[in-house]
């Protein structure tokens, strides 16, 4: 079986349709069949996209909305003759759980998940008439429900789902209350927001409404007994009743669909709504969750209104005329906004807010009886059913119109949230501001009047004549807000006036504050004060945001022009302006402040301009800015590192142009020449008589292969200031220790003098010597006692001075006694060398003795070639060809196999010349001369005893020509 696709939400209409407001807000439309239906329908229900219908003969359709095609057809266990037809069915709103009730009193429940109703034994004679279903809506067992039966009772059931066949459905159930007049026409219950225990509980009957609030009991485990017998034995309800009930009365109590999330727009859209039919006809309002006073009944009933019969319009005849009597309403349903009621054959809905008629259909005959109206609760979907027939009430765009309401009601702010177009949102703003000037609050006026098309003309001179400049400012930065960015003039000219009307304000109130403290002594300012904090936090917060719609030129002069200092810094720090900003705190000498700024900038330029006041002033702090830019040219800093603590003697360790130079040199790697004298600039014109900065940065220096300072500029500044040291340090890594040593000398520095003479190395003996003699000399020609005695212990430190090298050296007239002990010591050493010479001349004579002794063996010697003797490298017969014999192993060799072993050894000069000697004797050169030269590069040693023996440990002993099968184990 299944439905046609007008099942699926009937209306095929399409997007641009469900937004076109010529469309009516509801259309009743006939649901067809597609399968033929032999008995009529007795029940249904609609919950959660599932539509369930009960037929006479005893079958269930249950019936998925979003799949019409998947229909369960569910049967009850015995027959309408034996259990009665299906009167009543109820279906929570999650679609989990259904209860059929019959007209014998019997009751069945059915889990969406199965399709077996199984029989409630607990319920059973109960004509069930409602059910409040839990709040918390529990998919896997009803959790505690409230039943309303025919006779006035309220039952607590508990029914869970069982497979056990003896196990009962319900697990408790329980009379809680009953109604003094009888049948119970609707239940309700939901939570209390904040208060888990608590609930709100609702009864209908006939005549009267009833409303309880208060906290519920659990006894031990859930399901194990009753939770609202405590609220109501504790609790005393609040009571609406109705008089004037004559005979059988339709009453029903609706409760509206779950709100859209989007239209929520605060705390009471979150309450649902409520309908009560009765005699007097329907009583409606909002079922609210809190309430100023403490019985929340009282402000349920206080603000419903009840809707009489006689709002509805009647009926007509066949002829055209109204009908003389009015038949009740029959039925009634809950949209979001409307009442929809069913009378006389027609569904009529009325504006819940103020009870018009916007729409009345005829859907039935007159006198016809429908079955049943029915809302989805969480789909937001209504239906009706008679007993052939299945109508949809289709909604489309029901609050299209509450702007109008709300606007009517003067409840501007939900007026315009429900405002959709522009034109409507301009409309509610316009009747705001024009109701808001009218009552004199012209604060929230201008911000309603910014956001409508009132003549902006008109609204600026309202403001003015009314001498509202507060509110003419909240005016304009509401405008403001509105224009678009491409209108640029207007939002200049708007921006503009808005800093001169915030100049003027913050001037008023500076002169208040002035007046009141020179009139009246001990007068508190404190609230004008708060207030002028205020106007200026709002101006800087508007020209942060709005910085660029202001023009630079315009705003400095309105602000100048009214003398305000800190709001000219404001806007300057919001256009961030930093050369007005970092010149407004150097004009104050505020450094901490001007470095903030500063230390935020990313153009080098600023750090070029401001360095060298600020070097003079807060070096410390400058140091550690430049040091996180490493981007920046130190060159370009230099003036103002020379500008640094001028008239203050700062010690080297903390001046601060030297630690950013250090800097730069250790960590930048600089090699500009003019960073590197800059530093030594520093360092030899400090007043301090150390040197030692200055030799550690020379020292470090010498390292690299050239000096990456100007030796020349450095030597000046050192002899300029005195840095004997340091210009002594730089004649040395020049080269020139001539010069270094007359300069430390011609200072009387002899130590100094002396470390450099150690200088030059062993390579250079001669100038080292020089070098020691200069110095001896001056030591010499000093004038003082023991002069004598301390130039020739000076003469120990460098051994190549001799006493004879000093001695022209002393003055014509010196005693000898002062230095007879070097002079014997001297000539003892003379005599141990010429002894040690004898020596070696003697042994030298005895070796070249034994050298000719050698060389005359050599010709005598020879070595014996047995027949059978073979070459060491080819096997074949030695003699069979020219050989070689080394004497001293034995070992022989043909020629050219010994030749054609030591090319593959020899060097490349050797092996060159071999071939070139061969070359020559197969041409016929001089072959006695050259043979013997090429005999002695041959046979100049063993090739199985001398070098080529040794260089033979690296070959493998397999090699890539050999056969690797004659190694194999």
């Amino acid at each position: 079986m299944s439905l046609e696709a007008t099942i699926d939400n009937i209306a095929a209409a399409s997007l641009e349709d469900l937004e076109d407001a010529s469309l009516p807000i509801f259309k009743v439309e006939r649901v067809q069949l597609q399968f033929s239906i032999s008995s009529d329908f007795v029940a249904a229900q609609v919950a959660n996209n599932v539509l369930i219908l009960a037929l006479s003969t005893g079958r269930i359709l249950r019936i998925d909305l979003d799949s019409p095609g998947d229909i369960d057809d569910i049967d009850l266990p015995k027959r309408p003759q034996e259990v009665g037809l299906i009167r009543h069915m109820f279906l929570d709103p999650s679609a989990s759980h259904l209860i059929v009730a019959t007209t014998s009193g019997e009751n069945y429940y059915l889990h969406t998940q199965s399709r077996q109703p199984k029989a409630l034994s607990r319920l059973k004679g109960v004509r069930i008439e409602t059910i409040a279903w839990n709040p918390s809506l529990p998919t896997a067992s009803t959790r505690e429900i409230l039943v309303g039966a025919s006779d006035g009772n309220v039952y607590e059931v508990y029914i869970e789902p069982s497979n056990e066949f003896y196990r009962r459905e319900e697990k408790y159930l329980k009379t809680v209350y009953k109604v003094p007049d009888g049948l119970i026409t609707g239940l309700w219950v939901d939570l209390i927001p904040n208060k888990p225990d608590a609930r709100r509980i609702v009864i209908a009957s006939a005549t009267r409404l009833l409303h309880f609030t208060g906290r519920t009991g659990r006894l031990g485990q859930e399901g194990s007994g009753s939770i609202f017998t405590k609220l109501f034995e504790t609790e005393t309800p609040t009571l609406y009743e109705v008089t004037g009930s004559s005979g059988h009365v339709p009453s029903a109590l609706a409760v509206s669909p779950d709100p859209p999330r989007a239209a929520l727009t605060s705390e009471d859209e979150n309450d649902r709504s409520f309908a009560w039919l009765s005699a007097q006809g329907v009583l409606h309002g909002k079922l609210r969750t809190s309430a100023a006073s403490s019985n929340l009944g009282s402000a349920v009933f206080n603000n419903s209104k009840m809707l009489p019969r006689s709002k509805l319009p009647a009926s007509e005849s066949p002829s055209g005329r109204k009908r003389a009597t009015l038949d009740p309403i029959s039925n009634v349903l809950l949209t979001q906004w409307h009442v929809l009621c069913f009378v006389e054959g027609r569904i009529v809905a009325l504006q819940r807010l103020d009870e018009k008629v916007v729409h009345d259909q005829i859907v039935l005959e007159s006198g016809a009886s429908v079955l049943c109206l029915l809302s989805d609760q969480k789909q937001n979907t209504f239906w009706l059913l008679t007993t052939q027939e299945i109508f949809e009430i289709v909604v489309t765009d029901e609050d299209r119109d509450v702007w109008k309401t709300m606007l009517a009601a003067q409840k501007f702010d939900q007026a315009s949230h429900y405002a959709r177009t522009s034109a409507q949102k301009d409309a509610v703003a316009t009747a705001s501001g024009d109701y808001l000037i009218e009552k004199k609050r012209f604060l929230d006026a201008a911000s309603v009047y910014g956001k409508s098309s009132r003549s902006f003309e008109q609204v600026a001179l309202t403001f003015i004549d009314q001498g509202e400049q507060d509110a003419l400012r909240k005016y304009l930065l509401t405008k403001l807000s509105t224009y678009k960015k491409q209108y640029v003039m207007q939002r200049i000219m708007i921006a503009s006036w808005l800093v001169e009307i915030f100049m003027s304000k913050l001037n008023s109130l500076d002169d208040t504050i002035t007046t009141k403290a020179q009139l009246i002594e001990g007068t508190n300012t404190a609230e004008t004060k708060d207030e002028l904090g205020g106007i200026r936090r709002e101006f800087t917060d508007f020209v942060n945001r709005y910085k660029a719609d202001l023009d630079r030129k315009t705003t400095y002069d309105i602000i100048s022009s009214h003398g305000r200092e800190q709001e000219l810094l404001a806007y300057a720090t919001a256009i961030d302006d930093s050369n007005f900003v970092i010149s407004y705190w150097i004009q104050r000498e505020r450094w901490g402040e001007s470095l903030d700024v500063l230390k935020r900038q990313k153009e080098p330029e600023m750090f070029y301009r401001y360095s060298s006041v600020l070097m003079t002033h807060a070096a410390t702090d400058l140091v550690d800015i430049l040091m996180r830019h490493p981007d920046l040219d130190p060159r370009k800093l230099i003036p103002a590192l020379l500008n640094y603590k001028v008239e203050d003697k700062v010690p080297l360790a903390k001046n601060q142009a030297a630690r950013y130079l250090n800097y730069c040199i250790n960590q930048l790697q600089s090699t500009d020449p003019a960073v590197h004298n800059t530093l030594i600039s520093i360092y030899a014109s400090h007043p301090s008589a150390s040197e030692t900065a200055l030799m550690s940065y020379l020292s470090t220096q010498s390292l690299n292969p050239k000096p990456l300072y100007d030796t020349d500029f450095a030597f000046r500044l050192c002899i300029q200031h005195s840095r004997v040291q340091s210009a002594v340090h730089i004649y040395s890594s020049m080269g020139e220790y001539t010069s270094a040593v007359d300069l430390a000398l011609k200072h009387n520095d002899i130590d100094l003098a002396s470390s450099v003479a150690d200088r030059p190395t062993d390579t250079n003996p001669a100038l080292r010597k020089k070098l020691w003699l200069a110095v001896a000399k001056k030591v010499i020609r000093q004038q003082g006692v023991g002069s004598i005695k301390t130039a020739l212990d000076f003469m120990k430190r460098c051994d190549l001075l001799r006493i004879e090298d000093l001695i022209p050296l002393f003055p014509d007239f010196v005693v000898i006694d002062d230095f007879k002990e070097e002079i014997c010591a001297a000539l003892e050493s003379y005599s141990r060398s010429i002894s040690a010479l004898d020596g070696e001349m003697d042994a030298s004579a005895a070796t070249a003795e034994s050298i000719k002794k050698d060389i005359k063996d050599l010709n005598n010697r020879y070595a014996i070639v047995e027949p059978g003797e073979r070459c060491r490298v080819c096997e074949l017969p030695l003699l069979s060809r020219q050989f070689f014999v080394f004497p001293s192993c034995q070992h022989g060799f043909h020629s050219d196999c010994l030749g054609r072993k030591v090319l593959e050894s020899s060097g490349l000069t050797v092996r060159g010349r071999i071939r070139e000697l061969q070359a020559s004797i197969a041409r016929g050169g001089r072959r006695e001369k050259e043979a013997r030269e090429l005999d002695a590069l041959v046979a100049q040693q063993c090739i199985l005893c001398g070098d080529h023996a040794i260089k033979m440990i690296e070959e493998p002993f397999v090699r890539a020509s050999d056969d690797y099968n004659e190694w194999a184990l």
